[in-house]
């Protein structure tokens, strides 16, 4: 035991290992060759090499050096669309008048000769649930029919014109379209008539902020469904790089003028966009609105919870969305209860919750801000921006860990140790996941078991993390394997 809290508290002798500079030099033309900037052959020349790297820069909006800088490998990293990009040489428009180069709208590959289209969802990602996943694919395709004469509904039957699927790795569609696990390619598609868009599963697809906004990644992906290419425009919904599309989710002038190239403004011939709030507030599309399912005691079963703890008493506390459940030591569990009617003043879809092992108070957290709350009583000071003080924004997961006496924050790659009563972190926090030999990253929940065992939760999996080991012991599927979360019934 004494030798592995030395391990979890060792100071890192070393904070970053310099990147091998013929690593970087082959990743990246790897990246260039995947994204069109570069064509498919063993030897390129430095100055072929220079001027590819040029391209992607300038469609990345960064200094046009042909130098692989620091900021030119972090944007390779950036999670992204799959397909390829249009080179720079098709964007540029050349005005004699004017000394730089105009970004031109993007070209268009094919289009539908037709105005309705139908589309289908062939499979649904494991952390929402069908009707949010239903709803968010209506409003993507909505956004673009409402600046066109398109007009989009859900097939009824097994035939459809756009079809939309989430896919593990390598999925029939080519080595280059293989799926990379989080971040990188997050999606790609397939121009008309061929009519496909397919989805990373292994990302954890959101609609609340927490994990990859499907709604963004949907239209973007439709948008290549329908015969649009990439934009070279920083703020249009079809850059490469998927784009928040502002608080009220509205297209870019450059989107539309593309989508109407193709085919032509509304029958009405009004531009209407709508308003943000049908966008923006998905947390209003909670399947319990619509399904009966939803009012089981088990809901939170069929797709992965938002935070998971224990307090003093054992008695277990699941939450998803706006509610929670509590589930008591003999096995009972109560209804869906409404979270915020008893913890006053907490946001819904918290990212993050643990219960302290030495006060037993509340833990919350979401985006850079934490709760704590003594019973049900937010103590005063509380919300606070404890990212101010070390804590990562959106942390993915957190829970009390007793051999350190502290709560523990994961947040991707990294952990970082939660002094309770400074409310900030430790020194020489944060430090790399490989201290937790076998936990994976990016975990959904977590929480430490009355049996003395952590529990660690990402999609449809779970593993257990021995405290006095140090490592992962097993794995499995949660909703068959770990009866005290009474899934098993359902």
């Amino acid at each position: 035991m004494i030798a592995g809290i030395s391990l979890l508290l060792a100071i890192s002798l070393c904070a970053c290992v310099d990147l091998d500079t013929e690593d970087v030099a082959r990743n990246a033309k790897e990246f260039l060759v995947k994204y069109g900037y570069l064509e498919e052959e063993k030897h390129h020349s430095k100055e072929h090499f220079a001027a590819a790297v040029r391209d992607f820069q300038w469609t990345v909006h960064l200094p046009v050096s042909g130098d692989m800088d620091d900021a030119t490998v972090h944007q390779m990293h950036v999670p992204r669309c799959g397909m390829k990009d249009v080179s720079q040489a098709k964007w540029l428009h050349h005005r004699p008048f004017h000394t730089n180069h105009r970004r031109k709208r993007y070209t268009v590959k094919s289009k539908w000769y037709k105005r309705h289209l139908t589309y289908q969802i062939l499979n649904w990602p494991w952390y929402l649930s069908q009707h949010q996943v239903r709803q968010a694919v209506k409003a993507a395709f909505q956004l673009w029919g409402n600046v066109s004469s398109l007009v989009f509904s859900e097939a009824a039957g097994d035939s459809a014109d756009i079809r939309l699927a989430f896919f593990d790795g390598e999925h029939n569609d080519g080595a280059r379209h293989a799926f990379d696990g989080p971040g990188g390619a997050l999606a790609h598609a397939f121009f008309p008539r061929r009519g496909e868009a397919h989805f990373d599963n292994a990302e954890h697809w959101s609609l609340n902020g927490k994990g990859r906004n499907l709604f963004v990644v949907l239209a973007h992906e439709i948008g290549h469904t329908l015969g649009l290419q990439h934009s070279p425009f920083k703020n249009a919904l079809m850059s490469p790089y998927y784009k928040k599309l502002g608080n009220e989710y509205v297209l870019n002038f450059d989107d539309i003028l593309a989508i109407q190239t193709l085919y032509g403004a509304p029958s009405s011939g009004k531009l209407v966009q709508r308003p943000g709030k049908d966008f923006s507030m998905f947390e209003d599309w909670s399947a319990e609105k619509s399904e009966a399912r939803a009012e089981r005691k088990d809901y939170y079963c069929h797709s992965m919870f938002d935070a998971i703890t224990w307090d003093l008493k054992d008695t277990l506390y699941i939450f998803k969305g706006r509610k929670y459940w509590m589930m008591f030591p003999n096995g009972t569990a109560t209804e869906p209860q409404l979270t915020q009617q008893r913890w006053k003043k907490l946001p819904a879809f918290i990212e993050a919750a643990a219960v302290s092992g030495s006060d037993g108070k509340f833990y919350f957290f979401k985006g850079g801000r934490c709760w704590r709350y003594k019973g049900s009583r937010l103590e005063a000071g509380f919300p606070r921006k404890c990212s101010d003080h070390g804590l990562p924004r959106h942390p993915d997961t957190a829970l009390y860990f007793q051999p350190l006496g502290h709560l523990v924050i994961f947040k991707g790659y990294k952990y970082y140790v939660f002094n309770e009563k400074s409310l900030k972190v430790e020194p020489y926090y944060p430090r790399n996941l490989h201290d937790w030999k076998g936990v994976p990253h990016s975990t959904n929940a977590a929480l430490t078991h009355p049996n003395g065992l952590i529990y660690f939760f990402k999609g449809e999996h779970y593993w257990t993390f021995d405290q006095n080991n140090l490592k992962v012991t097993a794995s499995g599927k949660w909703k068959q394997d770990l009866p005290w979360l009474g899934c098993q019934r359902s």
